[in-house]
């Protein structure tokens, strides 16, 4: 990591008491453009699994946070169990908010980032409160599971049904999705060597957790304002680039876009090949640059008329 980026880590605690991983990308010698958020997808993390996407960003010029979420990564909780999507959510309502709150971030734009499952988690944050982020950037989001992915709707009511019953228990029959994710061989390697990322079969409550939200998201995109971008790899085997395209569709957002890569896979920020990644972030570094400069050109605007303002009164006094 150069010397022209700040990083930290800290813990926090939950509303539940829970102890949660935190971190943070800085620039060092520039003033901060807007501040990212960044949410990883299903038994992934962030300071490792992230680190390239929040140094991307942070020597673009913005400040980065990230958190794993219950279970995930370096937080505590039962590896990859998710007893309940909701408190997920709350749990980074929760940071993203007291760190957009904090004395030197307050008047900063502020941007979501999700990553597959992440993306989910911007799009029922953005739910929560539709007026307090400035954009999203969801990357593969998971509005709907892929049918390859997801077990038959027979295995899947049975599952279900057990969900309460056994919930910790990894029984549930999924390919790999790590195979079925990057594309990269030493990417998968080196993902599958990482402690901290979870390779098991899925658990029952956190398969039916998944799949109850995306199942209720698919159905509501119509109520998505915020100003976002998708990018989707066309040959994405884990979720659905058809239901991108619905969501860029139904969206009422008045500033959409949407990006289909052509033979990429699912981990577009890590798990392609090296020259796809420069692609990728040139598009997603170039959508918030658009946005963010645009914020800064009109509040320096308002301080220059500020200052004439305070001027003429010096003056006439």
């Amino acid at each position: 990591m150069g010397s022209d980026i700040k990083y930290e880590e800290e813990y926090i605690l939950s509303e539940r008491g829970l102890k949660l991983f935190t971190c943070r990308w800085l620039p060092q010698d520039e003033e901060i453009k807007a501040l990212v958020f960044l949410c990883h997808g299903y038994g992934m993390e962030t300071s490792i699994s992230m680190q390239g996407t929040a140094n991307r960003l942070a020597k673009a010029g913005y400040g980065v946070y990230g958190i794993d979420y219950i279970g995930h990564g370096k937080s505590d909780g039962l590896q990859c169990y998710i007893p309940s999507f909701d408190l997920l959510v709350q749990d980074c309502a929760h940071h993203f908010t007291n760190v957009c709150e904090r004395e030197e971030n307050k008047g900063k734009q502020r941007y979501l980032m999700g990553e597959s499952m992440g993306g989910t988690v911007v799009l029922l944050l953005h739910r929560k409160k539709p007026e307090y982020w400035d954009g999203a950037v969801l990357v593969a989001p998971m509005c709907k599971i892929a049918d390859n992915v997801k077990p038959s709707p027979l295995v899947v009511n049975i599952l279900s049904k057990l969900a309460n019953v056994i919930p910790k228990w990894k029984i549930v029959p999924s390919e790999d999705i790590i195979d079925a994710a990057f594309r990269d061989p030493a990417k998968k390697k080196e993902v599958r060597s990482n402690p901290y990322c979870y390779t098991g079969r899925p658990r029952l409550k956190t398969a039916h957790e998944l799949l109850i939200t995306s199942t209720n998201l698919e159905k509501r995109l119509n109520e998505v304002t915020i100003p976002f971008i998708i990018i989707h790899g066309g040959d994405d085997k884990v979720t659905d680039p058809a239901i991108s395209r619905m969501l860029y569709e139904s969206a009422t957002s008045t500033d959409k876009s949407f990006k289909l890569y052509p033979g990429m896979w699912h981990a577009l920020t890590f798990g392609e090949f090296p020259q796809n990644i420069d692609i990728v972030f040139m598009d997603i570094i170039g959508w918030l640059d658009q946005r963010s400069k645009k914020e800064n050109s009109m509040l320096e605007q308002q301080r220059k008329s500020k200052e004439d303002k305070d001027a003429s009164l010096i003056v006439s006094s």
